[in-house]
């Protein structure tokens, strides 16, 4: 994707994220807010000249933490996964550095058994982890990564994040520090108005860690016939996944660090992306 989500050049990446990350360190984070209790958190996945800005706060947030690995659930957009495909591959690359992956975690999350299986081909045509890396290598320099695909064929969502929250929730009551982060946009292509009161009504129950809540008004916002509206979260399997997994890993509920839309980055006003930024605490 390098060329089309993020510049390709190195020296132009590297200008793009220094702003973005600028931009987030210039934001305050919520008073309640303690790095140390945060398992997980989520971030958006358009273009980063469009997103980059509400990622950057969470991948700000994650710096923080200085995680050793982030488990990374990542929308499959293209539905090529059979239910949870882990990248059990080598490193990613960026313009701006390698990613190492943590391959005997990978494996280790493999062995779950299904939804879980190895499946690299499932990441090679999708973007919405790998726009996160240059961010990632940014912030947490040397922090391996554990891809996992999610795909929209994935209907055990609960049993399946328990199943992960529960091996991450060991490894790191015995002392690794390991991080679970989903990416998903919010609202795809209604009016600016609209785009902000759908994402609004679907940042409730993602905060209250209510996975089936989300889905039920997901399709509700679908049976609404919204103008423009095509879903409410384009990643809503990686989320319900990922609500499951870091509430076995300890978290009650979510806090947002930022949100907008495509049009506050300069996008049509008339046909906008919604865009959240949160930690699960």
């Amino acid at each position: 994707m390098a060329g089309t989500f993020y510049p390709a050049e190195p020296g132009r990446l590297g200008k793009l994220i220094d702003a973005l990350m600028a931009g987030a360190a210039s934001s305050a984070q919520p008073a309640e807010l303690d790095p140390e209790s945060v398992v997980g958190g989520l971030v958006p996945h358009a273009g980063l000249i469009y997103s980059g800005a509400i990622a950057a706060l969470t991948w700000k947030l994650v710096g923080q933490i200085a995680p050793t690995t982030i488990v990374l659930a990542g929308t499959d957009h293209q539905a090529r996964a059979a239910g949870a495909g882990v990248w059990t591959g080598g490193p990613w690359q960026t313009p701006i550095g390698d990613v190492p992956v943590d391959r005997d975690l990978a494996l280790r999350i493999a062995d779950l058994g299904p939804p879980f299986a190895p499946d690299n081909e499932a990441h090679l045509y999708e973007h919405s982890l790998e726009v996160q890396l240059p961010l990632l290598v940014r912030t947490c320099p040397g922090a391996r990564i554990v891809p996992l695909a999610i795909s929209p064929r994935l209907r055990a969502h609960a049993d399946a994040g328990i199943r992960l929250g529960r091996l991450l929730a060991e490894l790191r009551s015995a002392g690794n520090r390991i991080l679970l982060v989903a990416s998903s946009d919010l609202a795809h292509y209604p009016p600016a108005r609209i785009c902000e009161e759908v994402d609004d009504s679907l940042l409730g129950p993602l905060f209250e860690l209510d996975g089936d809540a989300l889905a039920e008004l997901e399709t509700a916002v679908l049976g609404a016939n919204l103008p423009g509206v095509v879903c409410g979260l384009c990643g809503i399997d990686p989320v319900r996944f990922t609500l499951a997994a870091v509430a076995e890993m300890g978290a009650t509920r979510g806090l947002l660090l930022g949100k907008a839309t495509s049009a506050d980055a300069g996008g049509d006003p008339g046909r906008t992306v919604g865009y959240a930024a949160c930690a699960f605490v």
